[in-house]
């Protein structure tokens, strides 16, 4: 599967946000069907050139909104749509809250060591 995707390098939203937000937008529009595969991290992150753990980051943002279904060594597939993602939904808004503000704290600590 060919997907269209880019990446801005100057934009002040993060790399893994970026490829989140157009994955998102692509499975929402109906262009990436239920069922159908997505590239492997190493794939995406090769075509992007982007390292791997920033396509990782976006595919587990997207298994916790209930939009990815893990397949093991089959790789991760579009899920259908179901009531139980809106729930799901919220939980993957807390994590990133939580990441966000463990992000916070990292970088007040790092600059308060270099004080």
């Amino acid at each position: 599967m060919d997907i269209k995707i880019r990446v801005n390098r100057k934009s002040p939203q993060s790399l893994t946000k970026q490829i989140t937000d157009q994955l998102n937008e692509l499975i929402d529009t109906g262009a990436m069907t239920a069922g159908s595969l997505i590239p492997s991290e190493r794939a995406l992150a090769n075509t992007l050139g982007v390292a791997r753990n920033v396509v990782r980051g976006s595919y587990e943002y997207l298994s916790k909104g209930g939009k990815l279904d893990s397949a093991g060594r089959q790789g991760r597939r579009v899920r259908a749509k179901t009531s139980r993602s809106k729930n799901t939904s919220a939980a993957a808004r807390k994590t990133k809250s939580k990441l966000a503000a463990a992000r916070k704290k990292a970088a007040a600590r790092s600059s308060a060591k270099k004080r």
